[in-house]
C-alpha cells in the first residue's frame, strides 16, 4: 500500500485498516513464535504499514488544531 493510497482514505477507513494491520501483526508474531511463518519479511512490512497509517492519522489530528 502506497502512502498516496493511504492519504486518499477517510478517517474511518484508516482506523479500520489500522485495526486490521495490528491483528495481522499479532498473527504474524504468533506464527513466528510457533515456527509456522514462511516469509519472515512480512513482520517488518506490516510494522511499516502500521507506522504509515498512524502517521497519517496524527497529521490529520494536527491539521484540525
Amino acid at each position: 500500500m502506497k502512502v498516496s493510497e493511504v492519504r486518499a482514505m477517510s478517517s474511518e477507513e484508516l482506523i479500520k485498516q489500522l485495526q486490521t494491520a495490528n491483528r495481522e501483526l499479532f498473527d504474524l508474531r504468533l506464527k513466528a513464535t510457533t515456527k509456522q511463518l514462511v516469509n519472515h519479511r512480512e513482520i517488518p512490512r506490516t510494522r511499516r504499514k502500521i507506522a504509515v497509517i498512524q502517521t497519517i492519522i496524527r497529521e490529520r489530528e494536527l491539521e484540525g488544531k
